[in-house]
């Protein structure tokens, strides 16, 4: 009776293992192409820097050297770190703001005529078409950052959530109403759980954008922050530095998108499934 189990074990592990080999190999090749490009010496050292030139600027920005405390007086974990307290606030608000408003555009069909295509709108505007009027409104500080990223993050959640109230099993609805559900009873236990799948993808959707975002929301005063060391680095054509930081952003988004999958693994865990 145990062995089927063991078995099953067995397989996932085996098929886990050869997805980290499969990525460890494009990995290395990708290193590899990226070392002949530079080899065969058709672009300037300064614009397309070796990766041993992008492992020297992760030791200088993680270290203090020469009396430089890393990059701009922070390590590189510190610059990141201030980011992603930065993307946490303002997911957060976002996302809480997109769940509201989504839930009351599901379930309140007027309002969601009225105000569902002012979503889309600002759903449609790249962050920097709105970041300057943020600037004049809230200053050069944290506020205008803050507002942006959640800005960013809250149409996806609301569209998503949207749809997936409005689109509820009418059947489930309608039982729960002839057994005497008021209207929020059947909100909160029959429309929410089946529309619960849509909603965390939205709110993945949503946390990649805001994330995304971030190099945006730090391009005035954004330092300390990786975006802003990435911004700042630009300036002096430092391509090492700036190559160091988007393998920053992109390898914690990475780790931010895995942790976002497994909750969503544990909340839905009849996804897929029959």
């Amino acid at each position: 009776m145990g062995r089927p189990p063991a078995r099953g074990r067995t397989r996932t592990l085996r098929a886990r293992l050869r997805r980290a080999g499969v990525r460890l190999i494009a990995l290395l090749v990708l290193f590899a192409l990226w070392q002949l490009a530079v080899a065969v010496g058709n672009w300037p050292r300064a614009l397309v820097p070796p990766p041993a030139d992008v492992a020297r600027a992760l030791v200088e920005t993680s270290t203090t050297h020469d009396g430089v405390r890393g990059y701009q007086g922070h390590y590189l974990i510190e610059h990141l770190g201030v980011s992603l307290r930065r993307i946490l606030v303002g997911s957060l608000i976002g996302v809480s703001a997109g769940l509201g408003l989504g839930l009351l555009l599901g379930t309140v069909t007027w309002l969601r005529v009225v105000v569902e295509p002012w979503v889309t709108f600002v759903r449609t505007l790249p962050p920097l078409a709105y970041y300057s009027l943020l600037v004049i409104w809230f200053g050069f500080e944290e506020q205008p950052k803050i507002w942006l990223l959640a800005l960013a993050a809250l149409p996806p959640v609301a569209v998503a959530t949207a749809t997936a109230v409005a689109g509820a099993p009418a059947a489930l609805v309608e039982a729960a109403q002839a057994l005497g559900a008021r209207r929020a009873q059947v909100t909160w236990a029959v429309t929410l759980p089946a529309a619960l799948p849509e909603v965390l993808t939205g709110v993945r959707l949503a946390v990649g954008i805001a994330y995304s975002s971030v190099v945006a929301a730090e391009t005035i005063n954004g330092l300390p922050g990786i975006g802003g060391m990435v911004r700042d680095a630009q300036r002096y054509n430092q391509s090492d530095v700036v190559i160091l930081g988007l393998f920053a952003i992109g390898l914690s988004g990475l780790l931010i998108d895995g942790l976002l999958r497994t909750a969503e693994r544990r909340l839905v865990p009849w996804r897929g499934r029959a």
